[in-house]
């Protein structure tokens, strides 16, 4: 995709206003953007979750991936759902020292008020925003859908864009206690931002996510993520990004089958230097990838080699090659 393109669903989704349990906006955005795109269809769910389903030219080809990004960030709610300025409540990891230092640095949205920060520049090859945490997760999949329709690719995924992430997975919680992802029998992939740790370098590729704080995830889907990377010729990184947990360790508590990508995150939910809120950022080529990397996954579904049985070829030819040594009397007297 155009990084011009790119860009525009970037301004448009980050633009967004959003809170966990106020992702009306991102989701009002979302379906507006996938409205031109042919065979994409859209619904919401009973848990407040958008589901875009991508229907290629072989329609009669199963999903077998589902990429999926939360739609909220961390902001300060109001219980009752009245006007902030009644009353609030902070929802979302930041540590309390920030929160007291920055409490009048907000901007109010009705019923929750984010950080008083801007909601979209990009400049010297970043993205910087207020929340890209995990906004840039559903413009990655906004950007799929549209180039795979664009395209008219065979085959069909599933793009979700779940709510309430960081109160603890409720909407991935919501999608994976339903039963519908193991009836439809698709990998999920998460899709993230995560806070930059060595060794991973924002700038130098998207990330194949083994894990994360609490979790590892599917080897054989992350042996599948690193086939896709290498035969689209895109250089990824490969690390256990362990800043935090994403809901590939939701998915995977509930039984569903998942991996997870994501690009490098500075200033990790809006927490910067010296007790400062302010604005995260990303690499904006690092986004680019991630997207080029999702395309090539779900444009080519079943055209992946079984990661485990070229792994165990490679193992067996190998100790053929040593078969003598094991042939030959070692001259070791056996143990007495």
């Amino acid at each position: 995709m155009h990084k011009e393109r790119l860009l525009e669903i970037a301004r448009t989704i980050l633009s967004c206003p959003t809170a966990p349990f106020h992702e009306g906006a991102v989701r009002a955005a979302v379906v507006e953007l996938l409205r031109p795109c042919r065979r994409v269809e859209v619904k919401q769910d009973d848990f407040g979750n958008l589901i875009a389903h991508y229907l290629g030219t072989d329609a009669e080809s199963p999903a077998r991936y589902a990429l999926c990004a939360h739609m909220d960030h961390p902001a300060w709610v109001s219980p009752d759902g009245k006007n902030i300025a009644s009353e609030r409540v902070f929802l979302g990891g930041v540590p309390a020292n920030y929160l007291e230092k920055n409490r009048g640095r907000t901007r109010d949205f009705g019923p929750f008020a984010m950080w008083d920060l801007p909601a979209f520049e990009e400049r010297d090859g970043r993205i910087y925003s207020r929340a890209c945490d995990d906004l840039i997760g559903c413009i990655v999949i906004v950007a799929t859908l549209e180039r795979l329709s664009e395209e008219g690719a065979p085959g069909s995924f599933y793009g979700l864009f779940t709510r309430a992430e960081e109160v603890g997975f409720a909407g991935a919680v919501g999608l994976a206690r339903s039963g519908w992802l193991a009836q439809e029998n698709v990998t999920v992939i998460s899709l993230e931002t995560s806070s930059e740790r060595l060794p991973a370098k924002m700038g130098d590729g998207p990330i194949v996510r083994v894990g994360d704080k609490t979790s590892v995830f599917d080897h054989v889907v992350t042996a599948e993520l690193m086939s896709a990377a290498e035969r689209a010729g895109i250089t990824v990184q490969r690390c256990l990004m362990s800043g935090g947990s994403c809901e590939a360790t939701a998915f995977r508590l509930y039984g569903v089958r998942c991996g997870a990508l994501c690009v490098a995150l500075g200033n990790y939910h809006n927490c910067g230097p010296d007790e400062r809120i302010e604005s995260e950022y990303v690499s904006t080529g690092d986004v680019r990838g991630l997207t080029a990397l999702c395309v090539e996954l779900v444009r080519h579904p079943d055209g992946l080699p079984d990661p485990d049985e070229i792994l165990r070829h490679r193992i067996e030819e190998r100790l053929l090659q040593y078969q003598s040594y094991h042939d030959r009397d070692s001259g070791i007297p056996p143990n007495e």
